[in-house]
């Protein structure tokens, strides 16, 4: 794959945390002066200090145990990244594009979706990989930007340091945090997964005003929604 990233002749970055892979990198750099090798776990890879002002396409092969901490992180460079494609667990990839009210609805689905658009592109056979592995892979790609670009998000009550930092990240960190409450026990209803923040009739309140019945579920609920019933519990 990333030989042929360098024929395209673009700068090509390889972060690799195993050491048995930099030798084979090396030997490439020798053919291709593009490619930049840097040696080093994707989960603390500074992003924006690699691309160097350029704007960015993420490919790779991801280990399936740690897909969802990867994503994370690449999320919180959305700003720079125009498009990831990746080969993960079959599974995963159909919960990255699910849509609200499926099985595979969840809150990776919400985060995902937030920051991107993804397209399930084509499961991959086991015997495609040498050795096979246990499970189904695909390749999705997630295209940005996603939701985020689309909605309005209201940061509730900040600290004074946190808006004079990023006041906008703040307002994305604190709407993933209510999701994350939102899909906290999946089988009980928004209402009383919110009890922490609302009490049970402004958060009826809240979901009648959006045309939702009063024992909806996080799932039931696209982006925009959770945005909307977020913004208006953060005004009560």
């Amino acid at each position: 794959m990333t030989q042929h990233l360098l024929a395209a002749g673009a700068p090509v970055h390889a972060i690799e945390i195993d050491p048995e892979f930099l030798p084979g990198l090396r030997h490439l750099a020798k053919q291709f002066p593009n490619l930049n090798i840097v040696p080093g776990d994707i989960l603390e890879a500074d992003l924006a200090a690699i691309a160097s002002g350029r704007r960015i396409r993420v490919y790779g092969n991801l280990p399936y145990y740690i897909t969802s901490p990867i994503l994370h992180h690449l999320f919180t460079f959305a700003d720079l990244i125009d498009e990831i494609h990746v080969v993960i667990q079959s599974e995963v990839a159909l919960r990255l594009a699910a849509q609200p009210g499926t099985r595979d609805y969840g809150y990776l689905s919400v985060v995902t979706q937030f920051y991107t658009r993804p397209e399930f592109v084509f499961e991959i056979p086991r015997d495609a990989f040498n050795p096979p592995p246990e499970v189904a892979s695909a390749l999705v790609t997630l295209r940005l930007p996603g939701e985020r670009a689309k909605v309005a998000l209201r940061s509730s009550a900040p600290s004074a340091a946190d808006a004079q930092a990023n006041p906008s990240r703040d307002a994305e960190i604190r709407f993933l945090d209510f999701v994350k409450l939102c899909f906290s026990k999946k089988r009980k209803t928004l209402v009383n997964n919110l009890r922490t923040i609302a009490k049970p009739d402004r958060a009826r309140e809240a979901l009648a005003s959006l045309n939702l019945r009063p024992d909806a579920r996080a799932e039931q609920l696209s982006v925009s929604q959770l945005a909307a019933l977020r913004s208006l519990l953060a005004g009560a």
